[in-house]
């Protein structure tokens, strides 16, 4: 058993690595932090691949599948992706754009071309890392906000193809709330609310996908705002995120 994790140099991506290797699956990296990397290889106990890599180029994740593509891989975790905070008109257009290429483009690309590899196999886990902020608009972090509702909206689209085809191929999204990790430092914020911890999210998120679960969302508080949300105007949800946004940096 095989499994491609995206994003593996800390947080999310690394738990997920070191649960599935629990699990007994040898595991693929990739990150651009080589010697992150290098660390989590010698705290995992199946075998190691290890790409240094940035996905940001799509020319990258072509070359990394076609690196790969002929081992017999399971599981693909895309969990790369990173996030911008402020005002749409004071951010920098150059990393935006940078970090729509790693949380849609790299997503889209490795989903796609696992995808079809799985759906002639009929088996294999697709599992996309998005966030709670795939289900609101997000002002102060609008971009990122968009980047992770393309990631859920995809991976719901697929989801659909597949029953309908009968497939026993699996696609899901992980939408975690607030995580203790390295995204704050990367996004330039705090969070204002008590997050879970990255192993907690990890073990949960391993454990629904295998149960075949569609969006996987740790945590009670975040599954009740979950449903609260649908139960309020769009024009409320985004002065609430406003505010919540807000105060991220306060």
């Amino acid at each position: 058993m095989k499994a491609l994790i995206t994003g593996a140099s800390s947080g999310i991506g690394r738990d997920i690595a070191l649960t599935l290797s629990e699990q007994g699956y040898d595991v693929i990296l990739v990150a651009r932090n080589k010697k992150a990397l290098e660390k989590l290889r010698k705290e995992i106990k199946t075998k190691v691949e290890v790409h240094v890599m940035d996905l940001s180029s799509s020319y990258n994740c072509i070359k990394l599948y076609n690196k790969i593509k002929s081992e017999d891989i399971d599981v693909v975790i895309n969990n790369a992706g990173f996030g911008v905070w402020g005002k749409f008109e004071d951010t920098n257009i150059d990393k935006e754009l940078d970090m729509i290429d790693v949380n849609i483009k790299a997503v889209h690309i490795l989903t796609k071309l696992f995808y079809k590899d799985f759906k002639e196999k009929d088996k294999g886990y697709i599992l996309n890392v998005a966030s709670s902020a795939a289900f609101l608009p997000g002002p102060l972090m609008a971009t990122y906000y968009a980047t992770k509702s393309y990631v859920l909206r995809l991976t719901e689209a697929l989801y659909e193809e597949l029953r309908v085809d009968k497939s026993n191929v699996y696609v899901g999204c992980l939408c975690p709330g607030p995580v203790d990790t390295n995204f704050n430092t990367v996004a330039g914020v705090r969070f204002s609310a008590k997050p879970l911890t990255s192993k907690e999210v990890a073990i949960y998120a391993v454990k629904k996908m295998f149960q075949r679960k569609l969006v996987i969302i740790p945590g009670t508080t975040m599954k009740l705002t979950f449903w609260v949300e649908h139960l309020l105007p769009t024009k409320l949800l985004m002065r609430i995120a406003y505010k919540f946004q807000k105060k991220k940096t306060e």
